[in-house]
């Protein structure tokens, strides 16, 4: 089966690719970055190299594809993040519709049933209702949580102020996902072409709150006494723009999911539902793979 992967080799693509490749899938790769193409072809998947902004490109890119997985990557020149996102995803939805595609797998977000949600939560519910106005293609919609590889961000932060910390205090819970969850959930759906009409899947392995990641990964590099710090939604801001965020990256990514968090707008559908939630890594499983990288890092 042809398959076209968005998303270039990011932390679910590279894993999805190998997955389907190992299988037999004839894989295709959309990547805006040229000096990509080489390790992509060394995957044995074959490089499609331009931009998701050029309609003709994606168009070009899902034709002659039986299924694609969606994804949008972050848009660090853009001055409105938030539209970009729901361009892009109108793009997708119109190219699926020309081209043929009977299924789709889209990587979405918790807190997308609100239309007007924090974050890139209200642009990811446009976008799968533009999947979902399309007919007969089969869509299915991921909704992970935090991912757990975000916090490797963090060990500066741990190894030189002995502090972790964000806009929200340590007693709120963080749904939690490690990127290879999501990987395998979109290779079964794709490989068994198990998707039926348009639906959602919840991928949460963990949830934890703020006080118990300070203490999991602390223990874990064998670091004591390291805290759970508030920030103010403005300190939380300007650390992120001095450390090289966007402003616009910092406010739709960070400073605004923690606002849903403390309202607890992020949380209400998969609360709801997350019994019907799957996933694999815990944080004490991820605890391990931090370890290492801090060593590193």
């Amino acid at each position: 089966m042809k398959v076209t992967v968005t998303g270039s080799l990011g932390n679910i693509s590279r894993i999805l690719i190998e997955k389907l490749v190992s299988v037999g899938h004839e894989v295709r790769v959309v990547t805006s970055n040229a000096e990509r193409a080489k390790e992509i072809e060394q995957l044995n998947a074959t490089p499609l190299v331009g931009s998701i902004e050029d309609y003709e490109f994606v168009k070009n890119a899902f034709a002659g594809s039986e299924a694609v997985y969606l994804m949008i990557p972050p848009n660090f020149r853009t001055a409105d993040l938030k539209q970009y996102i729901k361009t892009v995803g109108e793009q997708y939805a119109n190219a699926l519709k020309e081209t043929g595609v009977k299924y789709a797998v889209n990587l979405s977000s918790i807190g997308s049933h609100l239309k007007n949600g924090l974050g890139p939560t209200g642009s990811n519910f446009y976008v799968e209702q533009k999947l979902n106005e399309l007919q007969k293609v089969n869509v299915l919609h991921l909704r992970p949580g935090m991912f757990l590889t975000n916090f490797y961000g963090a060990i500066p932060m741990i190894k030189h102020q002995n502090m972790l910390g964000n806009n929200f205090g340590g007693t709120i819970n963080l749904p939690l996902t490690h990127p290879k969850d999501i990987a395998e959930v979109a290779f079964k759906a794709l490989n068994d072409l198990s998707i039926s009409d348009k639906q959602i899947q919840y991928i949460v392995s963990d949830e934890k709150n703020g006080f118990e990641v300070a203490e999991i990964l602390s223990n874990a590099v064998g670091k004591s006494g390291v805290n759970w710090i508030e920030f103010s939604d403005e300190q939380l801001l300007g650390a992120l723009v001095q450390s090289g965020f966007s402003e616009q990256m910092a406010k739709v990514y960070m400073v605004e999911i923690g606002v849903a968090l403390k309202d607890g707008s992020f949380m209400e559908d998969y609360n709801r539902n997350k019994s019907q939630s799957v996933g694999g890594t815990t944080l004490e499983n991820f605890a391990k793979e931090f370890a290492m990288a801090y060593q590193i890092l």
